[in-house]
């Protein structure tokens, strides 16, 4: 009985240092499995941090372009007022001399050497027949 209880010790150690590899050998397989997840994971997470670090310097590129651009716009708008003040004041300029009685006379004296009649006159320099009547009667005295 000693033998068999010798075996029977020796068979159950066994079949328990069997259990104990299985269970090693299932753990060493899931710790590998974990490692490959694990490794995976740290590549993609450094690629999503390129990509974040590429995308900030593609904003801050953004963003100095769009301030460069703000201040082009703003010396191009200030141009453009200066712009804008001038040829109102040459607009100015421009009206009253077309409204000053010399031009005026000038206007309707070349029309009528032009041949006009006085109606046409009349609609070309913005005033009315009577006037240009008028001012034409003045230069033949």
């Amino acid at each position: 009985m000693n033998d068999t209880l010798l075996f029977a010790l020796i068979a159950l150690f066994s079949l328990f240092e069997l259990a104990i590899l299985g269970g090693v050998f299932v753990f060493y397989m899931r710790l590998r499995r974990s490692e490959a997840l694990l490794n995976a994971l740290q590549g993609n997470q450094e690629s999503l941090l390129a990509r974040i670090e590429m995308n900030a310097r593609l904003e801050k590129e953004i963003v100095a372009t769009f301030a460069q651009r703000q201040a082009e716009l703003r010396n191009l708008d200030e141009k453009l007022e200066e712009r804008t003040h001038e040829l109102r004041r040459l607009l100015e300029q421009a009206e009253g001399i077309s409204r000053s009685p010399q031009f005026l006379r000038e206007l309707i004296l070349n029309g009528r050497r032009k041949g006009l009649n006085s109606r046409q006159i009349a609609k070309n320099a913005g005033l009315s027949v009577d006037e240009v009547d008028l001012i034409l009667a003045q230069e033949t005295e």
